[in-house]
């Protein structure tokens, strides 16, 4: 029976049975290699740490709609002031969740498309999820609250719940398919944004 992989976190092998798992005995198609390039995001066969990497994907993808919407809020008129950082604010309040939504729903497919492919459960190189559950840690907190070194803490909190998986995250994990891969991640995610919105608000973290 196949055993079950994961990024980088240390998680007890889980075996499923070799028939839920069989690999097509057919040539690939463009399909195949789109969902296979989703669930790797560019860095799923780095040797080391491969979650990790793809936490960093999502650090950076929560970093360019931050940038974006600022730069849309400028070229719409608006200026550096408190109230237009507000407005900023808002803008990115609405696209993050929209694209989380979006990466976490096709995520789900490309993921579990590419453990057919690969023949093995949540293989290692599959970390679309673990951008999905970083992104969903930023959605607590307003962006002009969000000082670098609250991303930092952002970052670390969601490893730390990913590779802890408090309860119900492993029973999320048994999940068929990649609604077990991405689904674990998002709730990943949830625990670690509750957490850094905590932080955010005890601590005050200045504007970014």
């Amino acid at each position: 029976m196949p055993i079950k992989e994961s990024s980088d976190e240390p998680n007890p092998p889980v075996a499923v049975p070799a028939r839920d798992l069989a690999p097509p005995k057919r040539r690939r198609t463009i399909g195949d290699y789109l969902a296979l390039a989703i669930a790797t995001c560019g860095v799923g066969y780095f040797p080391i740490a491969p979650g990790t990497m793809g936490s960093l994907v999502g650090v950076g993808i929560y970093f360019l709609l931050a940038e974006g919407t600022l730069r849309l809020w400028f070229g719409l008129g608006g200026s550096a002031f408190k109230w237009d950082l507000w407005a900023s604010s808002f803008l990115l309040l609405w696209s993050l969740p929209f694209f989380t939504i979006v990466v976490s729903l096709v995520g789900i497919w490309a993921a579990s498309r590419a453990e057919r492919l690969m023949g093995r459960k949540d293989p290692s190189q599959v970390v679309v999820d673990e951008v999905a559950g970083q992104l969903v840690t930023f959605l607590f907190v307003p962006a002009m609250y969000l000082h670098p070194l609250g991303i930092l803490i952002g970052f670390i909190l969601f490893r730390a719940f990913d590779i802890i998986k408090p309860y119900p995250i492993r029973r999320i994990e048994s999940l068929n398919g990649g609604l077990g891969i991405v689904g674990d991640d998002v709730v990943a995610g949830l625990y670690a944004g509750a957490v850094l919105a905590l932080l955010a608000l005890l601590a005050r973290l200045p504007f970014s």
